[in-house]
């Protein structure tokens, strides 16, 4: 569970980077989305691994 929660925060670091720099002004609406959603994955993994679920 805690390798899909660093996935997840490594994707959502990405997503923030490109979309809070304004690297491109087209994708930083969707890249400010992506980076919303994949931190809440994250959160939601992180806090699923340690309640002991093995599956989210």
């Amino acid at each position: 569970m805690l390798h899909y929660a660093i996935v997840f925060f490594i994707i959502s670091i990405i997503a923030g980077v490109l979309g809070f720099s304004g690297i491109s002004a087209a994708t930083a609406g969707i890249a400010k989305l992506f980076f919303i959603v994949f931190l809440v994955l994250a959160v939601l993994a992180i806090l699923a691994g340690v309640a002991g679920l093995h599956a989210l």
